[in-house]
């Protein structure tokens, strides 16, 4: 894994293919996929085919590009500065920036990946990476509902409202706060499980100085009467551009805003009469009043009557469920899985009168399915809890080093592996018998990391290796970040010695289930 700012050598542009002349229908694809240029890494890389899927003022071209370790598509944002003077003299701020912004973690907020600066052409470049959304935004789909002549349930607008301020509200919690700046159904975008994320954020420090600005913007309507004025912005500005989405979602547009033409104040009017909750339309007022300190905060929104409810036990005990260290394991190996699963196990009992034979629940009555999918959707941020303390973000850190720093460190020694900056979330150490290929017991280490992605490191235990070596050569090699590497040895030396004395520890002799320690990495 790459360090969080890539150092500061440019990226690497590719020679072109040579030019056939052909006439195969699959060339245009062929030219739309093939790679222009790589990452310092060389994880990402570009391609030809751009990407329309924003309109984020200060970024000037966007393509799709292939994270080669993942194997999945991702977004190349490419921001150009007009003058080197202008870069260098924002070049320390918009890095810590973007180091926070990299650290942002909500379910409801397209992933920010990395990001490094290109300062060797003519006009210096920011470049940074995003999580692709392929499933088309929410302008699209109002469009569609419409052209079908279809109506917006009540019951999705609240779903929908309540991911948005989600993500917001963490926004806005950050210190400093964190204004997106850029909220319309343009840039809101749905996946196919209902999950509403809202696009990534251009700070401004790459607003004001930079090749591409406020010219010609789409959603004119979105942007709040105070942008332009002497005084500062404030997070009020996204209540605004908000309440603007949340009228757009319950009318299925604004009204008389067709063929690109600017809704005026009597269009949003009218559209506001056109509904007929009155407690939904409150709610849109208060969005979009022209005073931003009226407007509520977008905590405070969660908690309007038009979108709060009483959590049910079944989505609280879900939440509960899907953060416990059992959900996690399940989802990095199905040994833990279906050794616990027993399908005749009594989950509840209901007590009846009249010397009537109790009723007994078991798990196989549960709808193993409809329940799957109800813990995924949890899991997956489509059903937040608002009524309690929300996601918090992480807090803004300074720059361990400098691009150039981290580049004299390479040049001095020719070998040398890229640093783990995530944590661990939950580690798994598990001893297993030899194989046919080895005569030694395997040690098996499944790690699952902060951003939800998971790893699995094995070694063979022998005399000349111990849980200190391991644990040493695991951050050398950049499997895990230094931070974790205690926790790493000491959950590595409990399965080691509880393996030496299975008496003590209860564990049974060999041939029965393999000795294994889970512990939450917190």
């Amino acid at each position: 894994m790459s360090t969080e700012a890539e150092s500061e050598k440019p990226s690497t542009l590719l020679p072109p293919k040579p030019v056939t002349d052909t006439t195969e229908s699959g060339d245009e694809s062929d030219d739309e996929s093939e790679v222009l240029e790589e990452s310092p890494c060389g994880r990402w890389q570009k391609r030809r085919e751009e990407v329309e899927q924003r309109d984020v003022p200060g970024i000037d071209n966007a393509f799709l590009a292939m994270d080669v370790e993942e194997g999945v598509e991702v977004v190349w944002n490419e921001v150009q500065f007009s003058e080197k003077r202008n870069f260098k003299a924002q070049q320390e701020k918009i890095r810590q920036v973007f180091d926070n912004l990299i650290q942002l973690d909500h379910p409801n907020i397209v992933k920010f990946h990395k990001y490094w600066t290109d300062t060797k052409g003519e006009k210096p470049r920011v470049i940074f990476i995003t999580e692709y959304m392929s499933s088309g935004s929410l302008k699209q789909f109002l469009k569609l509902t419409k052209k079908n002549n279809k109506t917006f349930q009540l019951k999705a607008w609240k779903r929908w409202c309540t991911q948005i301020l989600s993500a917001l509200s963490y926004l806005h919690s950050c210190d400093p706060p964190i204004i997106h700046g850029n909220l319309a159904c343009d840039t809101i975008f749905i996946q196919h499980n209902g999950l509403i994320k809202i696009g990534s954020v251009a700070p401004d420090a790459i607003h004001l100085h930079v090749k591409t600005c406020r010219e010609n913007m789409k959603n004119m309507h979105c942007i709040a009467p105070e942008y332009g004025g002497s005084s500062p912005v404030t997070v009020k500005v996204d209540i605004y551009a908000f309440g603007m989405c949340a009228l757009e979602m319950a009318a299925l547009g604004i009204y008389g805003n067709g063929d690109g033409k600017t809704a005026t104040q009597e269009d949003i009017e009218a559209t506001l009469n056109l509904l007929e909750n009155p407690l939904q339309r409150s709610f849109l007022e208060l969005c979009i009043q022209k005073d931003p300190e009226k407007r509520p905060t977008a905590r405070e929104l969660l908690f309007h009557a038009v979108l709060f409810e009483v959590h049910s036990l079944k989505l609280l005990a879900a939440h509960k469920f899907v953060k416990s260290t059992f959900y996690q394991q399940e989802n990095l190996t199905d040994e833990n899985y279906l050794g616990k699963w027993d399908p005749n196990k009594v989950m509840a009992i209901i007590p009846l009168k009249g010397g009537v034979q109790n009723i007994e629940w078991t798990n196989s009555h549960v709808p193993g399915l409809e329940l799957e999918k109800f813990l995924e959707d949890v899991k997956n941020g489509i059903y937040p809890l608002t009524a309690f303390t929300m996601m918090q973000p992480p807090p803004s850190r300074p720059r361990a080093a400098t691009p150039e720093m981290a580049e004299s460190v390479k040049s001095e020694t020719p070998e040398v592996y890229d640093m783990e900056t995530r944590l661990i979330k939950t580690m798994h150490c598990q001893i297993k018998p030899p194989t046919d290929d080895s005569k030694h017991q395997i040690l098996t280490l499944l790690l699952r990391m902060e951003d939800k992605m998971n790893r699995m490191l094995t070694a063979e235990i022998t005399d000349d290796k111990d849980a200190f070596r391991w644990s040493e050569e695991l951050v050398r090699y950049g499997f895990i970040n230094e931070m974790d590497r205690e926790k790493i040895e000491k959950v590595m030396q409990d399965t080691l010695e509880e393996a030496k004395n299975p008496r003590v520890n209860g564990v049974g002799p060999e041939g029965q289930a393999p000795t294994t320690t889970t512990v939450p990495a917190s």
